[in-house]
């Protein structure tokens, strides 16, 4: 997965957002494949236009929960954002997930200037049911 430092440099070469907006829909394509039983209601976040999923995995093996994540949409663009969704939070316990500002990331990036305000909605959707998961790991760790 690209890292979101990656993001950020390739971000800051990219002058125009055709390229931007080209670049995200490449990063949706790296998403790893979600399976299709795991395309549920369960998963299914709630506040978004297309179609998104996430799937939730917790890995306690080293006594910290460490939340791993992946994800699906049916559109491309939102895939996009997806993948960088998941560079922030998936693979970081829970305590790192609830201290990482997307939002401040989302504003960096200009997404506030040049989404529509559903896809920006659905960001939000999506960092809030992370934050949420984060929160339910904390809970049963103690």
């Amino acid at each position: 997965m690209t890292t979101i430092d990656e993001i950020r440099n390739n971000f800051e070469l990219l002058d125009e957002w055709d390229d931007r907006y080209r670049y995200v829909i490449e990063l949706g394509r790296t998403l790893e494949p979600m399976p299709e039983a795991e395309h549920s209601a369960e998963n299914k976040v709630n506040g978004c236009v297309s179609q998104v999923w996430l799937q939730k995995l917790v890995d306690r093996s080293k006594g910290v929960p460490i939340l791993r994540y992946r994800g699906d949409s049916d559109a491309h663009i939102v895939r996009g954002l997806v993948a960088i969704v998941l560079s922030l939070y998936s693979g970081r316990t829970p305590q790192e997930i609830l201290a990482t500002d997307a939002i401040a990331v989302f504003d960096e990036f200009g997404f506030r200037d040049h989404l529509t305000p559903q896809r920006s909605n659905g960001l939000r959707s999506m960092v809030e049911r992370i934050k949420r998961d984060a929160k339910a790991a904390l809970a049963e760790a103690t």
